[in-house]
């Protein structure tokens, strides 16, 4: 087979090519070319390499998005080591135990991060070495465990010639810990030939990305979205990645985006619901060509509006860890509200029953299996899950979809959050878009609960926007006017802030546990 190591494809590649001087990465108003990226990506290599690791081991990253990121993920790659970028969100405990599950016996973590090591040695102690990123000379308390504390800093020359390890497409390359709604984390384990599968596919044949487009994303580095986003996209083309290693907040990245004027920007639809709510002036977005969003349903009301907003197009999509990216999603010239869109090219799925049947008839809902160059190998160490989720070539993906005439797909919801009301079954997502329709509110939650008779009702958790202060009155009255009666929420609750995962996920089983 032939040769092929996602690293060099990304990184080495431009350089060979005449390309080194172009601006890879601004992060904090740093710019770091190809040529010096390279640099940053042998002197991890050099370092891995002197701490022992060796092609085919693994390596957890707790990294924020700033150079450390791309330079040892690249660099594990780069030398045939396996990666695992880990939530930044979680705390030690969480991550510990996500450590000691994947086996990986050196930890990078970020300085701002340190103080969760005491913990994560505690729940893995087959860790042996621990490389604190953004630090020279660093201290941490690692409790009582005999683990050996390296410094990195960005900047240095790495010693000798680090190589290129002889992987193919279908060497192991990294591994991703799905947040998931169950909050059951599994490492989904992928190859290097998925990473220009999602280029080729999706970011070429849907985005046209080229070397001219600068890449904003509010989704971080350590799952699937943001790493297509802000690395492996942007890196395939020769254009630029924009980080943003702190936590977003709708001025902070406003303020990004008038300074670093992307050309793409990546958000969740919370996301761009926040920003909506921060009223933001229409130059804001004056840079941008076009808006994706994923992790969750895009309403229809919010599509319109923020596309009205940014003058570009909002691509709504549905991707997963499992396929690594989108692969169904609107299109620049194509954007139908409400939906997910069409099946991205290299791509095929298909809507099956409770028997395993395909579903052939459009607009009847069923369950979306997907197929396509980008999928995944399987769960490391869950053969039960991988068995049910990697079927034949197919990837059952949890969600329930219909497809209408015209071959549209329209998310519905996961298959734990399709709500049956009077014995019809009844979609959160088509709910939760009508109520975000009222200006009083920002975000919403549906979900099933049982009544005191033991049948399951509709409840609906509301974040207000900004101001607003929404009646259960004034928006079952709003529902009234937009959906028949079983669909309507029985019970409406307003909230400060709404549960959910990594990756902008609502976690819907918090919500329904807190009725209980």
């Amino acid at each position: 087979m032939t040769a092929f190591n996602t690293a060099a494809w990304l990184v080495d590649r431009h350089v060979d090519e005449g390309r080194g001087d172009r601006v890879a990465i601004r992060c904090q108003g740093s710019s770091t070319t190809y040529a010096q990226l390279l640099d940053e990506v042998r002197l991890a290599q050099a370092q891995l390499s002197g701490l022992g690791v060796a092609e085919g081991d693994r390596v957890a990253m707790v990294v924020r998005d700033d150079l450390a990121f791309p330079s040892f993920f690249l660099g594990a790659l780069r030398s045939g080591i396996v990666p695992i970028p880990l939530s930044t969100m979680l705390l030690g405990p969480a991550l510990g135990a996500i450590v000691a599950d994947s086996g990986a016996e050196t930890v990078v973590i970020s300085e701002a991060f340190s103080a969760t090591l005491a913990d994560i040695c505690a729940a893995a102690p087959a860790v042996r070495n621990v490389v604190v990123a953004g630090s020279a000379e660093p201290t941490a308390d690692l409790g009582a465990a005999d683990v050996a504390v390296h410094g990195w800093e960005a900047g240095g020359a790495p010693e000798g010639e680090p190589g290129v390890a002889d992987t193919t497409s279908d060497s192991p390359a990294f591994w991703l810990y799905s947040s998931g709604t169950t909050g059951v984390p599994k490492g989904v384990m992928h190859l290097h030939g998925n990473v220009p599968a999602t280029v080729e596919t999706y970011a070429e044949g849907v985005l046209e990305i080229n070397e001219d487009d600068r890449f904003l994303s509010v989704a971080k580095l350590f799952f699937a979205y943001g790493l297509g986003n802000s690395l492996t996209f942007p890196l395939a083309v020769g254009g630029t990645a924009i980080l943003n290693p702190d936590p977003p907040s709708p001025p902070a990245i406003a303020a990004l985006i008038a300074d670093e004027k992307p050309t793409l920007f990546f958000s969740s639809p919370g996301f761009c619901a926040a920003l909506l709510d921060a009223g933001l002036d229409a130059d804001t977005f004056a840079s941008l060509r076009g808006t994706v969003t994923a992790g969750e349903s895009l309403p229809a009301n919010i599509q319109t509006r923020f596309a009205d907003l940014s003058g570009q197009p909002v691509l709504d999509g549905i991707g997963s860890t499992e396929l690594l990216h989108i692969f169904i999603s609107n299109t620049l010239t194509e954007q139908t509200p409400g939906a997910s869109g069409q099946i991205v090219p290299g791509y095929v799925a298909e809507l099956r029953n409770d028997d395993g049947d395909v579903i052939t008839e459009p607009d009847t809902p069923g369950y979306l299996h997907v197929k396509g160059p980008s999928a995944a190998v399987g769960y490391w160490q869950r053969e039960d899950a991988t068995a049910a989720a990697f079927i034949d070539g197919w990837v059952r993906t949890g969600d329930v979809y219909v497809r209408s005439e015209n071959d549209r797909w329209t998310f519905l919801g996961r298959n734990n959050d399709m709500i049956k009301a009077g014995g019809i079954w009844v979609s959160p997502a088509e709910v939760e878009s009508a109520l975000i329709e009222h200006p009083d509110v920002l975000e919403a939650a549906v979900v099933g609960a049982r009544d005191s008779a033991g049948l399951e009702t509709v409840v609906a958790f509301i974040l207000p926007a900004s101001g607003a202060t929404p009646t259960e009155e004034v928006l079952v009255e709003h529902c009234r006017e937009r959906m028949a009666a079983f669909k309507r929420p029985r019970q409406i609750i307003v909230v400060d802030e709404l549960p959910k995962t990594a990756t902008g996920k609502i976690k819907r089983f918090e919500l329904r546990n807190s009725l209980s």
